[in-house]
């Protein structure tokens, strides 16, 4: 191969830059870093990850307080919802996952390729720059929902959701995630998100059973009726906020192949020598990341469902949609009375999991697409991996601390992941383009089959659709 990874246009297959080759660095294409991949379930298991990370940063605020919250309004009839709403997207995450592994570049550097550009950059790349500095605003959110959830369950002697106790969490919250993840490990980042991950599945499985032994039980007439694919009319609304605010957005998007960079799909497939062999390896080792996307989105699908199944046995039937930080309260509060203290505390250490575990992930995931945003304005060498480090670490330090003071100056949560939710379904739409331009230019050998092409297909008209919904409404609201 001649073409150089600077002119993708000489060449359907992006060749790594020499550059690239530096033994012991994640984002390095190191050809005595070749590993065989391991072949069916069991043997794959062991080389996940990435995806833990992702289930990690999907349930959160977003589904503690915006799942449950759908789940209050619409009652069982979109239950089915959850689940074609976070699969529908699981293709687009797979297929920016294997560019990722065949070039060894992470989402940012894919998304600055797709034409037209505008200089240096491309529109997808000035597009998720106005949808970062919208998240600023959402992901101030995560840090006042973890704040609320331990002024409930730690009032510091000011009340449950008191200001100032909201407030000192906040505060403790963002300076105990800037500490732990300063060091920017990726095996720290995968192990405490496994086990944040794993407590609030528990957790949330556990609060489900137990409702049917409660006064807010439900049946499997319920269930049937949440899986009948109904869609009322008065419910459409509810049904296209859910698409946009469940499953995969496009930061986890984004961020799952950065992981899987640092995982070392990429690196033990090796650089493409055009050879049968590295073919081999890296159809192998997108196989492993497929099982574990697949893996991912059944944990993070049972724990949307069970929110929702929340939101619907207990709250609709009372006719109560309580707003931001209040659900974590009238959840707690509930439990409290149906299962007395216990009840009380296992919700809120579910809660503090589940959004713990998001803020968790997604300061270093947003730590690798801002630094990578910089790199290719020209600020450092993305190659360079001591400057790389360097950055990142900056932006774990920065990011949080803005999503603090965010949260501070604006103080509505579910407005504020609101605000996030509408910039990320546009930009989603811009990702999905992004799968289908950047498929064709690896080659078809590493493409994939015709199914996984068709799942690309449709999930992409989807999401363009709700990307084309979410701008109008904008617009005309």
């Amino acid at each position: 191969m001649t073409a150089s990874s600077a002119h993708p246009e000489r060449s359907e297959v992006e060749e790594t830059p020499p550059e690239r080759f530096v033994s012991g660095d994640p984002y390095a294409l190191d050809p005595s870093a070749v590993k065989t991949p391991p072949v069916g379930w069991k043997a794959s298991s062991k080389f996940f990850g990435p995806g833990l990370i992702v289930s990690a940063s999907v349930v959160g605020a977003g589904e503690l307080i915006t799942a449950t919250s759908l789940g209050a309004k619409a009652g069982f009839v979109l239950l089915w919802l959850v689940f074609v709403s976070t699969i529908v997207k699981v293709a687009v995450q797979m297929e920016m996952a294997r560019y990722s592994i065949v070039t060894g570049e992470g989402a940012m550097e894919g998304y600055n390729r797709v034409p037209p550009k505008a200089g240096r950059v491309s529109w997808v790349f000035l597009l998720w720059a106005l949808m970062a500095l919208s998240k600023l605003i959402q992901t101030g959110g995560l840090i006042g929902g973890m704040a609320a959830a331990l002024s409930i369950l730690a009032p510091l002697g000011f009340g449950p959701l008191s200001p100032a106790a909201v407030t000192i969490w906040a505060v403790v919250v963002t300076v105990i995630a800037i500490a732990t993840l300063i060091s920017n490990r990726y095996g720290l980042i995968e192990s405490v998100a496994t086990f944040l991950t794993m407590a609030f599945v528990l957790v949330t499985v556990l609060v489900v059973i137990a409702l049917p032994f409660s006064a807010f039980a439900y049946s499997g007439a319920d269930l049937a009726s949440g899986l009948s694919l109904q869609l009322p009319i008065g419910a459409i609304g509810i049904a296209l906020t859910m698409f946009g605010l469940t499953g995969v957005a496009s930061e986890e998007i984004t961020a799952y192949t950065y992981w899987c960079l640092e995982k070392g799909y990429a690196r033990w497939s090796g650089p493409n020598d055009g050879t049968s062999e590295y073919r081999a390896r890296a159809l192998g080792w997108i196989a492993v990341m497929q099982k574990d996307a697949i893996v991912s989105w059944v944990i993070y699908t049972v724990s949307t469902a069970a929110f929702f199944i929340l939101g619907a046995a207990v709250l609709h039937p009372q006719g109560l949609v309580p707003e931001g930080n209040e659900m974590i309260l009238t959840l707690s509060e509930t439990f409290s009375g149906v299962f007395g203290e216990v009840g009380r505390i296992v919700f809120l250490l579910g809660a503090l999991a589940a959004l713990g575990s998001t803020i968790w992930a997604a300061i270093p995931s947003w730590s690798r697409s801002w630094a990578n945003a910089l790199s290719i304005v020209g600020v450092f060498d993305w190659a360079d991996a001591r400057k790389r480090t360097f950055w990142m670490r900056v932006f774990i330090a920065f990011l949080p601390a803005m999503w603090l003071l965010t949260f501070l100056w604006i103080n509505e949560p579910l407005l504020m992941i609101m605000v996030g939710g509408i910039a990320g379904g546009i930009f989603l739409a811009a990702v999905a383009i992004s799968a289908l331009y950047l498929r064709g230019r690896i080659e078809p050998a590493l493409r994939g089959g015709r199914f996984i092409y068709i799942a690309l297909i449709i999930s992409s008209l989807a999401i363009i659709a709700l990307g084309i919904y979410s701008a109008v409404t904008t617009v005309i609201g």
